[in-house]
């Protein structure tokens, strides 16, 4: 190892020293070998990977990636460290870390710590020294498998066990309802781990957002909303029947709603439509999707390893969106009413905003079918958020 600018020779003797062996290993016991530069604990998830060059701190922080151990496959993670913020939640959201070339030395103006210090300060185990375009290669192989990190002194761990799956929409649901913003048009999101930047999208259009969880009494709210919101969020969509159940019901209304990745799922199963598990999904930030009513594509962000069956899609509703790689599903509409949802995440961050516009066109159709202003009885008893 070459020595670093600013660690002197006994800065980085201690480093060598101090690393720790790690392995990720896959239940056919192919296993993959680094060193250990976060948190230094046992743990299980589904293995994933993202292309994204940019963006792990946004990534890092995304709730769709709760019990999943994530692999960055660009080569080196860490240059610029990690800012105060913003985030795309409270706190680090993946169950570990999987990169090629880690920066003990991060440079950039807003850096506060490095990658590392971020991951040991949660608990979060990240490994470095892998041969990620092997282990990107065996996963689009054989598919997104389920895998351990493991310390090299506890090796022999067996009581290392994965998050129930259907669990994850729990853990990423908020614990109470909040308002943001005062503003005379009222967003309802349905909290199922929406990102920090889907709320600031909407508030940066004048919108006041009522973010309450998804397994909460959410319907009492619909009588002094205008809109409904449903956003992405981890797992598998059928790990929410009582919510699909709740939408169906609301699918009879003639409410506006929009829906984003997993808010996308959730809608076409309450519609009658399926959702298939997918390979190994779409996470990258350079994802082409065409619109088919216009012929015009887009660059867009993406997380997702389930899909819509666009062959599922009832009578009176359409595909909207189609991925230009692999023709997935990537959004559909109701032919008549102000009903529409996007696989893809057009609020980015990370990633390109192309699609940005689509929240435009969401909150001008709340607005035109806005005919009265609704009383907001229970909204006005919610502690406000003045900032995010």
């Amino acid at each position: 190892m070459r020595k670093e600018v600013g660690k002197s020779a006994e800065d980085v003797r201690r480093i060598l020293v101090s690393k720790k062996t790690m392995k990720l290993i896959f239940r056919d016991r192919t296993t993959f070998e680094g060193e250990s530069f976060g948190a230094e604990a046992n743990v299980a998830g589904e293995v994933v990977f993202n292309t994204a060059m940019t963006g792990y701190v946004e990534t890092l922080t995304d709730p769709s990636y709760c019990g999943q151990i994530l692999v960055v496959a660009y080569p080196l993670v860490g240059n610029y460290g990690v800012p105060n913020g913003p985030f795309e939640s409270e706190r680090i959201q993946i169950t570990g870390l999987v990169v090629a070339h880690y920066s003990e030395n991060p440079s950039h103006y807003t850096q506060q710590r490095s990658l590392g210090e971020w991951c040991k300060s949660q608990g979060i185990p990240a490994v470095c020294g892998v041969d990620t375009r092997s282990l990107t290669r065996y996963l689009r192989e054989f598919g997104t498998s389920n895998g351990k990190l493991l310390i090299d002194d506890e090796m022999k761990a067996t009581n290392v066990t994965m998050l129930a799956p259907a669990d994850y929409l729990k853990i990423v649901a908020p614990k109470i309802t909040l308002r943001y913003g005062s503003w005379d048009t009222k967003i309802l999101m349905v909290d199922t781990g929406g990102k920090e930047n889907i709320v600031r999208s909407l508030i940066n259009r004048q919108a006041s957002v009522i973010r309450t969880p998804w397994n909460s009494d959410w319907e009492k709210f619909l009588p002094e909303v205008d809109g409904v919101f449903f956003p992405n969020g981890p797992g598998d969509p059928m790990d929410a029947l009582s919510l699909i159940e709740q939408i169906r019901h609301l699918l009879n209304s003639d409410m506006p709603i929009f829906g984003i990745c997993l808010g996308n799922q959730l809608l076409a199963l309450a519609s009658g439509a399926k959702t298939v598990k997918m390979k190994y999904g779409h996470r990258s930030i350079n994802q082409p999707v065409r619109d088919l009513s216009t012929g015009r594509c887009y660059i867009s962000s993406q997380n997702h390893g389930y899909v819509v069956h666009t062959q599922s899609l009832q009578e009176g509703w359409n595909p909207w969106f189609v991925n230009i790689n692999d023709q997935t599903n990537e959004g559909i509409r109701h032919i008549h009413k102000p009903i529409f949802s996007v696989q893809f995440h057009p609020e980015a961050c990370p990633g390109p905003h192309d699609a940005a516009f689509l929240f435009d066109e969401y909150i001008n159709v709340v607005r035109r079918l806005k005919h009265v202003t609704k009383p907001s009885m229970e909204i006005d008893r919610l502690p406000e958020v003045h900032t995010i």
